[in-house]
């Protein structure tokens, strides 16, 4: 991970513990210090940039060893907070938590015992992160828009704001209304910025051709698909692509692993 952009299945916890540098999180780059703290969710792509003396322990996981728990809507949204900078209680708690997870990997790891000893954990560290967001608001409006956004996880192709709504069985002013009201922007907006977000993940991990790209996502014309990227991005496929493969490629940091994953690094 680091010298070109990598798509995971898995969620990756990522804790700063030395030097400086900055990590790019589906195209946001975050700067990162000792103490930094990043979480990357199913899907989403990575890339390192330049660090100085960089260190930071890495958790790699996939969402299957999750326990059957009521988690927070936090462990399955691209577009939730994905970097703080925790101080204090929740600072402690964080961090003595990564490191119980490396150590009962190291005593435990390969038997059933420690299997449900790292789910039950992990599922305990991705609730102290999602402490540190906002508490979520309860209304019908955020309830119907966290409902869209499933909707927008489950299969991401560009439709129409009536196929959504038809599928939450709402009008589709009830839903525009709901996404203005908890988001700023329209429910197309919503769905355009989710499509073009997939149509960069894809892009930049893979070497399909762009018109492919555009059928996978919905669009049987490419020069539609071209436009609607254009539109979202200001680049056209072709330069988005172009641009992340002229940044120079960083050197890898020192990490550590504490569970395994296919994205976990190696120590450099």
């Amino acid at each position: 991970m680091g010298r070109s952009p990598v798509r995971t299945a898995d969620h990756v916890v990522i804790l700063v513990s030395a030097g400086q540098g900055t990590h790019a999180l589906d195209f946001v780059t975050y700067a990162c210090r000792p103490g930094t703290l990043l979480w990357g969710r199913p899907g989403q792509v990575h890339q390192f940039g330049a660090q100085t003396g960089f260190d930071a322990t890495v958790l790699s996981f996939a969402p299957a060893i999750l326990p059957d728990l009521p988690l927070p809507e936090l462990v399955s949204d691209p577009f939730a907070p994905a970097c703080w900078q925790p101080a204090g209680e929740d600072e402690d708690a964080i961090v003595a938590e990564i490191a119980q997870i490396g150590v009962d990997q190291v005593r435990f790891g390969g038997t059933a015992f420690g299997a449900t000893l790292l789910a039950h954990s992990v599922a305990v560290l991705l609730m102290r992160i999602s402490a540190l967001a906002p508490v979520p608001h309860r209304s019908p409006a955020h309830l119907l828009i966290g409902q869209l956004r499933k909707e927008l996880e489950r299969e991401v192709r560009h439709r129409r704001v009536e196929d959504y709504a038809d599928q939450l069985r709402c009008s589709v002013r009830t839903l525009t209304r709901a996404s203005l009201a908890v988001t700023g922007r329209s429910a197309k907006q919503l769905i355009d910025e989710r499509v073009a977000l997939e149509a960069k993940r894809v892009l930049a991990t893979s070497d399909l051709p762009a018109a492919d790209v555009g059928r996978k996502l919905g669009f049987e014309e490419p020069t539609n698909f071209g436009r609607f990227f254009a539109r979202e991005t200001g680049q056209s496929p072709g330069s988005f692509r172009a641009a992340l493969h002229r940044s120079p490629a960083p050197r890898v940091p020192h990490q550590r692993s504490a569970l395994p994953g296919r994205l976990t690094p190696r120590t450099a």
